[in-house]
Parts: C-alpha cells; sequence; structure tokens
C-alpha cells in the first residue's frame, strides 16, 4: 500500500475509545542482567481545541472543555498546545501582555477543576512574570501545580515578546510518572529531548505552533519527522500537540501526534479536536536494542566535543 493509503487510515478522526498502539515484542534486550525491566502502558491524549488571540476567556473555557474531555476518553495525560490560553499572532507588545495571565491566576482553577483526581495537564499559555513575558507551559493536576516550563528557544518573532528560559526542556515528577517537557522550537536541537531523556523521562509532552510550510507531496511534516527522530534517538515517547487552522494569516501544521518510543507515528490529526491512545512507556534506564546493543550504554560522549 503507498504511503497516502497509511497516512488517511492513520489520520482517521478517533472515537472516545483510545487507540492502542503496536507493542514491541520482548526479546533478550529487555533485561538488565537477567532481570526483566518492566514496562508499563499509559493513556496519553493531544487536544487542538479552537483558540482565538486575544480572547483568554473564551481559550480557558475551551481547554476547560477539551482536557474534560480527553479525561473522559480515558486519557492521564493530556497536552494542549503552546500559548493555548493567549493564542500566537500577537498584534504587538501591549496585545501580548494583556493576553498574558500569571502563575497565580485565578483563572488556572477552572482547568483544573476539569481534571479528575491523578490527571495531568500540559497547557502552553503567555506567563506575566511581572517586568517580563515567558511562553511557558503549565503542568496541572486538579489538587495543585506541579510547575512550568519557560520555553528556551524563541522562533522567528516571538523575541518581540517573550523573554528566553534558561533550561533546556524540565522534567517534572507527576501522578502518572517523569514527564518531560519542551515546546515548539525547543525540540529542533536534538540536544534538548536527549538531556530529559538522560534524565529520566518516560514521556515528552510537547505543545507547539507549527507554521505551516512546503513540503514534498505525501511527506509529513519536516517538524513531526524530526519529533519522531528524536523519539526514536532517546527511546523516548512523545506528545504532540499542535494548533489546526490559521490565525491572522498564519497557516498552522496540524501536526498534532502521538509518537511511540520506536519512533512511529500511532495517532495523528490535522483539526480540531483530540486523539488519544495507549503508550508503552520503558522504565527509564531501559535503552536497550536487542539483541546486542544499548542506545546510552554505548554512547561516546568523549567523542562529541
Amino acid at each position: 500500500m503507498g504511503s497516502r493509503g497509511r497516512r488517511r487510515r492513520a489520520r482517521r478522526r478517533l472515537d472516545d475509545r483510545p487507540q492502542r498502539l503496536p507493542r514491541p515484542r520482548r526479546s533478550d534486550g529487555d533485561r538488565d542482567g537477567g532481570r526483566l525491566i518492566p514496562s508499563r502502558e499509559l493513556v496519553v491524549a493531544a487536544t487542538s481545541p479552537r483558540i482565538a488571540v486575544g480572547e483568554v476567556a473564551a481559550n480557558v473555557d475551551a481547554l476547560q472543555a477539551a482536557v474534560r474531555e480527553a479525561a473522559g476518553a480515558g486519557a492521564r495525560l493530556v497536552v494542549a498546545p503552546e500559548l493555548a490560553l493567549s493564542g500566537y499572532v500577537f498584534a504587538d507588545q501591549g496585545e501580548a501582555r494583556a493576553s498574558a495571565v500569571r502563575r497565580d491566576d485565578p483563572r488556572w482553577d477552572v482547568i483544573r477543576a476539569a481534571l479528575p483526581e491523578g490527571v495531568v495537564a500540559v497547557v502552553g499559555y503567555a506567563e506575566d512574570a511581572g517586568d517580563r513575558l515567558f511562553n511557558t507551559a503549565a503542568v496541572l493536576t486538579r489538587s495543585g501545580r506541579i510547575g512550568d516550563y519557560r520555553k528556551s528557544h524563541l522562533w522567528g518573532t516571538e523575541t518581540r515578546f517573550f523573554a528566553r528560559g534558561d533550561t533546556a526542556g524540565v522534567l517534572f515528577d507527576t501522578p502518572v510518572g517523569r514527564v518531560g517537557v519542551a515546546i515548539c522550537y525547543d525540540n529542533e536541537f536534538p540536544e534538548v529531548p536527549r538531556r530529559l531523556a538522560l534524565a529520566g523521562a518516560e514521556v515528552l509532552a510537547l505543545p507547539v505552533n507549527w507554521p505551516l510550510v512546503d513540503r514534498p507531496e505525501g511527506e509529513r511534516a519536516p517538524e513531526t519527522i524530526q519529533a519522531m527522530a528524536a523519539a526514536r534517538s532517546s527511546r523516548l515517547a512523545t506528545v504532540v500537540a499542535d494548533r489546526h487552522g490559521s490565525e491572522r494569516g498564519v497557516a498552522w501544521t496540524g501536526g498534532t501526534a502521538i509518537i511511540d518510543d520506536a519512533g512511529w507515528v500511532g495517532a495523528e490529526s490535522t483539526g480540531e479536536g483530540q486523539i488519544v491512545a495507549t503508550l508503552r512507556l520503558r522504565h527509564p534506564t531501559d535503552k536497550t536494542l536487542p539483541p546486542h546493543n544499548d542506545l546510552f550504554a554505548d554512547r561516546r560522549p568523549d567523542l562529541y566535543l
């Protein structure tokens, strides 16, 4: 079957039942000194609700509904797009600042209230940090805020509005496991997902706003290909939540995808709504490549300088 046929099937709009991604067969490479290294399954969702630039109240309502729907479909980790509370294409600094919210803004309670206990949401927003704004992702549960990550690699005109964060992704201990968080352009630097994997991330949450770029007929977006490669090279499952449609003349890729730890896209969507899938998560120490290799043990960092 040609690649177009496969992509049409993969891009179907999923219903509320989580899709189960293919489970790799076990082999001797899944063992450490004869001891089986445990893996587990996690139901995840990537959601792309309708977002309007500058309309924070409406966006909060849309996100509340989106995370509730994803959790209702069984997801325990829900990822929403970059700058989901504010929109992306600001007219000027004044609009960016008016669309920014603080970490203690009471509107966060609306989103958290939609989360059942034990469910984690990663939501992008414009962070009001006083004299500076940051392009940030919040990690939320019903009972509180686990933390925030400020984007460190700014794309294009983002430098007009935001200051750069000072970490290359952040790893959070959450009720669903060790979740690495990066934002959009961060993931185009291979050091970021690799750093998170080396630190013990089990899954990468990646809120994005990918502008649509030209590509050969039948090919996936280059950002998707990069995310697939990064997932495979670090054996790090990745949940990508992208925008869809367009905003003030900027067309979005619609690259929402769930990528397993072998680098394959198991579920994807180009439009509004959500995708849900069950990921097999390796133990963070399991980077085996059966029958003879180990992805991290075989590294030669002394040669890479």
